[in-house]
């Protein structure tokens, strides 16, 4: 005796392989390639640029009292066989007027990093250098493109720059 199939076996047997079929595109998780959750993200409060040879990371001023601070940032070297060096930093735009004093190391290996925050010492002095504004400043390289950006200027109160030297 052979089972005849009935119109509602036959729509659960449809129904069943359809979703069979359908499971694997019903959870693809790579089919939305602009997901958010492929983008750079930066939970910290500087900026960054990896437009050239060298990304500038996290970039930002520590200010200890209004109008100075400390410029730092991450700078990353992209050549795979040549160091470069910081030459400046400058003030740009309308905060060209901006005094600004290199110091420290400067050197940045290849295929490596300069940390500003700890190698280098980069003060920097004007009117806008207080917490809460933005300042415009260009970081020059021996070898690559200068990087011109808007820092944010933040206080060094908050306790993420407490080891972050100041001027006074």
């Amino acid at each position: 005796m052979t089972p005849r199939l009935t119109a509602v076996s036959l729509r659960r047997s449809v129904a069943a392989v359809a979703l069979v079929i359908a499971a694997p595109v019903l959870s693809s998780c790579g089919a939305n390639f602009g997901a958010q959750t492929d983008q750079v993200y930066n939970p910290a409060a500087g900026v960054d640029d990896r437009a050239g040879s060298i990304d500038v990371l996290n970039a930002l001023v520590v200010s200890g009292t209004d109008g100075s601070g400390t410029v730092i940032a991450s700078l990353v070297n992209n050549d795979q066989t040549h160091s470069d060096s910081l030459r400046s930093v400058a003030g740009a735009g309308a905060d060209s007027s901006l005094q600004v004093k290199p110091g420290g190391t400067t050197t940045i290996p290849a295929d490596g990093m300069l940390n500003l925050a700890t190698d280098g010492h980069v003060t920097v002095r004007g009117d806008r250098v207080t917490p809460g504004n933005f300042v415009e400043v260009t970081f020059s390289f021996e070898r690559g493109e200068p990087v011109t950006m808007k820092v944010p200027v933040v206080s060094s109160d908050d306790p993420v720059y407490k080891d972050v030297k100041v001027p006074s």
